[in-house]
């Protein structure tokens, strides 16, 4: 029997849920390239405000219990317009491959074009590749890569 990804706004009630998947998330990437840079740039979502962190969430639910979810957040730049950038989007392992990473993301569009963006943005890290891939069966291409290297060591 196949599952169809269903996706909704968070709510209140989703919480506790988005943020121990966030928890279990961020372990995955303390050993992934760029990992440590990307988790000391982006707090946790426990430091987001409960209100702020419910309006710009979208969680994909499999009977009502939560298997992933996308965060975002629209930006005005001067030269480009309005963007809705993809700040985390995660599916828990047991629920991947069934379609909830593709329906997250093409509701963050939807989102994005009801707010009147011109463009969608989002970030995979190096060697990353279902991240990457999930953005370009989406259309989502990099336009840069940002390179780093520390000099104080």
């Amino acid at each position: 029997m196949a599952v169809e990804p269903v996706v909704r706004h968070a709510e209140a009630t989703d919480l506790g849920a988005l943020r121990e998947i966030d928890v279990s998330s961020r372990s995955i990437l303390i050993d992934q390239r760029g990992g440590e840079a990307w988790l000391a740039e982006h707090p946790p979502l426990t430091e987001m405000v409960d209100a702020e962190l419910v309006s710009r969430s979208l969680v994909g639910v499999i009977d009502e219990v939560i298997v992933g979810f996308v965060v975002w957040a629209i930006q005005d730049d001067p030269q480009r317009g309005r963007i809705i950038r993809v700040e985390r989007v995660h599916v828990v392992a047991d629920a991947r491959e069934l379609g909830f990473g593709d329906a997250l993301l093409g509701a963050v569009i939807d989102v994005g074009r009801a707010r009147e963006c011109r463009y969608v943005e989002g970030v995979a890290l190096p060697g990353d590749r279902e991240t990457k891939n999930l953005y370009e069966r989406a259309g989502i291409t990099a336009r840069s890569i940002t390179v780093s290297k520390r000099l104080d060591v």
